[in-house]
């Protein structure tokens, strides 16, 4: 027997309270709980399911799945979030919620998945290049863009950043990452550089001295996610960019960690960097670029023989003639 679906919603505001005071998630994870919970509930409204239970909870993935069109890890996280929140509601003793099916429901496999594309040296030129630095604006851009390719931090980690996480001193980054861990990162010169410049002009926007945010918006509030990833698929046009893939803000992420692995920088560092908790998160990142595969395969011995031999002029080769049909 599950929870009547009357009672099961009542507690969302004092579920994102405890999650945010006691775990100290982030708003943008409180933000993405409460959509979830919320079409939860509206599935749960037009379905007219009066208990949540096993069939209601599958019912709503045949809905995500067939209706909404969502992917496996979608579906899983919608669940972890339901999951979360029947936990909390156990602990606050609600009747029968310890018969909720939540932590039943099998994580959908994923499947082999491609490893995530990166750019080469010549593209992210293209792209930074397109930035013409002469306004503000283009100058916070840059600076939110170098962070992404030149410290490798998520689009979420940029919007997180505050005044007082760089320290221009000790040439030290403050990040604050997944689960609320935070790590140190070294501002390298052309980072220190372009971080320096940004500060030179942040005092020109609006309210920029009423708000502790790093990157600051037009109307004077924390620059959003949603504007940094639409500036980027702007950037991406006007940089007339051609590649098989979508290039969006994690992309640079993306690169900063291939090129890292194309210098030779060890695994363990570049998980260390990224702000990975085990090197299994780091992997499909650090995949080799097409031009260091190119590298390998030349260095292979019979490669070597036969470039060799055909050098020396030891293998010559000679194509049929041309068939002609007899008369």
């Amino acid at each position: 027997m599950g929870v009547a679906a009357k009672n099961f919603f009542e507690h969302i505001d004092t579920f994102m309270d405890y999650r945010k005071t006691v775990y100290e998630v982030s708003d943008q994870t409180i933000k993405s709980n409460r959509t979830d919970l919320k079409l939860f509930e509206n599935f749960i409204d037009n379905k007219h399911h009066i208990i949540i239970d096993g069939p209601a909870v599958m019912d709503f993935q045949y809905y995500l799945k067939k209706d909404r069109k969502n992917s496996g890890q979608s579906i899983n996280r919608k669940i972890f979030t339901l999951r979360s929140y029947s936990h909390f509601i156990r602990l606050q003793g609600v009747p029968h919620s310890e018969g909720l099916p939540f932590y039943d429901v099998l994580k959908i496999r994923q499947g082999y998945r491609n490893r995530p594309e990166a750019l080469t040296p010549k593209q992210l030129k293209l792209i930074f290049n397109a930035i013409e630095r002469n306004t503000c604006l283009d100058i916070r851009d840059y600076a939110v863009y170098a962070l992404m390719y030149l410290a490798g931090l998520r689009v979420g980690e940029v919007f997180e950043l505050n005044i007082d996480s760089i320290d221009l001193k000790n040439r030290q980054l403050h990040v604050l990452g997944k689960g609320r861990k935070r790590r140190k990162l070294h501002l390298s010169d052309e980072l220190f550089q372009v971080i320096s410049e940004y500060l030179a002009v942040r005092s020109y926007f609006y309210n920029s001295d009423k708000t502790k945010a790093l990157f600051v918006s037009k109307k004077g509030n924390r620059l959003a996610i949603r504007t940094m990833e639409d500036n980027f698929k702007k950037l991406v046009r006007k940089a007339g960019l051609s590649v098989r893939f979508n290039v969006t803000c994690h992309t640079l992420r993306h690169t900063f960690a291939s090129h890292l692995n194309d210098k030779g920088v060890d695994m363990l560092v570049i998980q260390s960097l990224m702000g990975h908790a085990t090197s299994r998160s780091t992997e499909p990142y650090i995949h080799p670029s097409h031009e260091k595969i190119r590298e390998a395969m030349e260095r292979l011995p019979g490669v070597i023989f036969m470039n060799n031999l055909i050098k020396k002029g030891g293998f010559k080769m000679s194509f049929q003639k041309r068939y002609r049909r007899k008369e």
